[in-house]
């Protein structure tokens, strides 16, 4: 009796999980119908739409995966326009292709979503737009606020328009690490530092409570260079000069006190706008310009993300036929080993390039950097792939995006030309070893580590101290990983060693002084370097083809399942459309700058603990 009540109870419950596996396949079947036939398809651009550019996320070189069923659920939760990150190459052909398209007459800025973006990324953005005018059509930019980097885009504008209670909050760049060195004490943690020379800022955070003189007069120029090519930019795309820009805070307040606090009148007055209309007047005045959409509630438009669905096929072909181009992207910090799209991985990132090197129709790479650096080793195992391209009989040209410093540098220096932004921030070419001890944090609450071992390697732990010869050996490590540092860009630049360290000892520069100071051979953007890979490969014609990462089997049925939501970024900290004030003012922006120098001791996994990393390369803008 017994074994039938038991026998029933297990075959009811073999029952319930197979019906929700059943259930589940069906929902996943009923997706992916929904997926295809969808709104996709009823995407439509009508004679006189206007292309809403609302860049409601990240721009970034290349998306970073995320688990698509995560993805997927946060899509449901979050809706669509929440934000993702977007490629900065979709948003460019997005504007091309409005350029072209005749039914689209009017673009529409819709800024307020987009996060702090690098000027080099905002400058390539706004050169497309600026062929857009040039075909005789309008641009409008509306929103409530303008931060440093919306408004940048916005600038090129034919008519800024803000609400009437906004602002504009034009800063300038800085940079205010986080420091720790009272913290370690007080946990009682035991901080090794293993440096060379002059090279001290990157490990500051952990041995002052604040930036040296020297650190400070080392970052400024690079960081005023920064500021000026903002002014200069922006300037020459508005009614006014460089001395409209607010840096004295007495003038400023002058300013504010002239219009009684007002800062939208104040914002008018500067001239950084044209106008202030509320959401409903713009609104007008586009159905005014345009017309009405079918319902008559709106204008006619089509947002960023439909428009992209149109020119953008959804699965690329690959051309058997046709030599190539390609563009390999090493986007974030190096560190050792196997990471998926998004992030540089010694092993899969070299595995890229080893793809390059094989595909018999591939006859020149790109090697599109965005890094500050991390794990040495990781660092060298791309260049020596790099350095094989080149063996192969394949030129290489290393575009700098908005950071290629450390580590992004050392697997830059291997190409046979480096082609950067005049902003892009580079050099940092130094090295540094870290890592805590926690012995005395354990002691603090009772907790040893003793035992025997055969030889003194063996007791090595993060639970014990470390021995003085020890940190000797790994001091001299550190040592010779910088002058092995400086005989790499040496023998690539056709410097001495001597003349590498003059310029070096992790000194930040931006583009246009490291092109003088022969660390950069041409200034200019991803297109620029992809031609002359061309011309160095004697191509005529060619088609560009981005080398990515394989997903497996069962990663490209749930991404063809869920659609782009396969590479949704879960990083997006906060939304922007709050007052410009509230973005630096709140505890949720310390609390995230935290979180992330925390997070970031998750990248400190070089095998021999030696790191090429600049960490001053994060800039407040």
């Amino acid at each position: 009796m017994l074994a039938k009540i038991f026998k029933g109870i297990w075959t009811g419950i073999n029952f319930s999980r197979r019906l929700v596996l059943n259930i589940l396949f069906l929902l996943l079947v009923i997706l992916f119908f929904v997926a295809i036939t969808g709104e996709e398809d009823q995407v439509k651009v009508a004679d006189g739409t206007v292309l809403r550019l609302n860049l409601n996320g990240p721009i970034v070189e290349e998306k970073t995966y995320v688990d698509p069923v995560e993805a997927a659920i946060n899509d449901a939760t979050m809706g669509k326009e929440a934000p993702s990150e977007i490629l900065l190459d979709d948003v460019i052909e997005v504007i091309n292709e409005a350029t072209k398209d005749d039914r689209i007459t009017v673009m529409l800025l819709d800024l307020q979503k987009m996060p702090s973006a690098h000027i080099n990324k905002l400058k390539q953005i706004t050169k497309a737009i600026d062929a857009f005018k040039d075909a005789g059509k309008q641009v409008i930019a509306t929103g409530y606020y303008y931060t440093q980097a919306q408004y940048y885009i916005a600038a090129h504008a034919n008519e800024v328009s803000m609400h009437p209670y906004g602002g504009v909050s034009i800063e300038g760049y800085g940079m205010f690490p986080l420091y720790f060195k009272d913290a370690l004490e007080k946990l009682k943690v035991t901080q090794h530092i293993f440096r060379v020379g002059t090279y001290k800022s990157a490990v500051e955070p952990f041995i002052r409570n604040d930036m040296s003189d020297a650190a400070k007069e080392a970052n400024s120029v690079w960081l005023t260079a920064l500021w000026n090519e903002y002014k200069t930019d922006v300037a020459a795309s508005r009614p006014f000069d460089e001395s409209n820009f607010d840096e004295d805070m007495d003038v400023y307040l002058a300013k504010m006190q002239a219009v009684d606090g007002n800062s939208g009148q104040y914002a008018l007055n500067n001239q950084w706008v044209d106008s202030l209309k509320t959401s409903q007047q713009i609104r007008q005045q586009l159905i005014e310009l345009v017309g009405a959409e079918e319902t008559g509630k709106t204008f006619k438009q089509v947002s960023f993300r439909e428009y992209l669905s149109l020119v953008k096929p959804p699965v690329e072909f690959d051309n058997p036929i046709t030599e190539k181009v390609a563009v390999v992207v090493a986007k974030g910090t190096i560190v050792d080993g196997e990471r998926k799209a998004g992030e540089i991985g010694g092993d899969s990132t070299a595995a890229l390039l080893r793809k390059a090197r094989l595909d018999d129709k591939v006859k020149a790479v790109v090697l599109r950097i965005d890094s500050g650096g991390g794990s040495m080793f990781a660092s060298e195992v791309i260049r020596a792939e790099v350095l094989a391209l080149k063996a192969s009989g394949k030129p290489v040209i290393a575009s700098m995006s908005s950071v290629a410093a450390s580590g992004g540098y050392w697997i830059a220096s291997a190409a046979n030309e480096i082609w950067a932004a005049p902003s892009t921030i580079t050099g940092s070419i130094g090295v540094f070893g870290t890592f805590m001890t926690f012995e005395n944090t354990m002691a603090e609450l009772g907790i040893y580590s003793d035992g025997v071992a055969t030889t003194d390697l063996a007791g090595f732990s993060i639970a014990r101290p470390l021995d003085e010869k020890m940190s000797n050996i790994i001091q001299m490590s550190v040592e010779n990983a910088y002058k092995r540092f400086l005989n790499v860009v040496a023998e690539a630049r056709n410097m001495t060693p001597e003349q590498v360290d003059k310029i070096a000892q992790g000194r930040v520069w931006i583009a246009t002084q490291a092109k003088e100071l022969g660390l950069v051979d041409k200034l200019g953007d991803k297109q620029d370097a992809i031609k002359a890979a061309a011309e160095l490969a004697k191509l005529n014609h060619y088609d560009v083809k981005t080398i990515k990462q394989s997903l497996t089997p069962q990663e490209q049925m749930l991404q063809d399942i869920f659609g782009t939501a396969a590479v949704k970024s879960f990083f997006a900290k906060s939304d922007s459309s709050h007052s410009v004030l509230a973005t630096q003012a709140n505890l949720q922006s310390l609390i995230n700058q935290l979180s992330s120098e925390i997070d970031n001791l998750k990248d400190y996994n070089d095998p021999q603990g030696v790191y090429a990393r600049c960490l001053v390369c994060n800039v407040i803008q």
